[in-house]
């Protein structure tokens, strides 16, 4: 079990991928399927990429960010996470050592994938 200080320490967190890195960042996932326009791997200064953990490139073509869409967008992603159980294993071990930032393109942070991951991890307890 983990103490309250543990505990404290473990959040998730997100950061569109053009925003300056920062120590209290953690571990720096990017969780898109695509790598964002004009940033090179050295400035987004990121752990991982996870793709497999982005939604699939039908998915994406077919939401595209419309918010008349968002509900519709997160049950097939959650859909597609759930066939893919390994996709969110190297979140959930970050987070057992401390803060991790989801990473993102989307210019709208209410409308990313990344948004809807979060919740999907803080609701499944992966980000407690």
């Amino acid at each position: 079990m983990k103490t309250v200080k543990e505990a404290a320490t473990m959040t998730l967190k997100l950061k569109r991928a053009y925003e300056a890195p920062e120590a209290s960042d953690g571990t720096r996932f990017l969780v898109e399927r695509l790598w964002p326009r004009g940033l090179s791997k050295q400035a987004a200064k990121l752990d991982a990429w996870l793709k497999e953990a982005a939604p699939s490139d039908e998915l994406r073509r077919w939401y595209g960010h419309d918010p008349e869409k968002w509900a519709e967008f997160r049950r097939r992603y959650f859909a597609e996470l759930a066939r893919a159980p390994g996709a969110l294993a190297p979140i959930r071990e970050a987070l057992k050592k401390g803060s991790v930032t989801l990473v993102f393109a989307a210019k709208d942070p209410r409308l990313s994938n990344a948004r809807a991951l979060k919740e999907l991890l803080e609701r499944a307890g992966g980000a407690a």
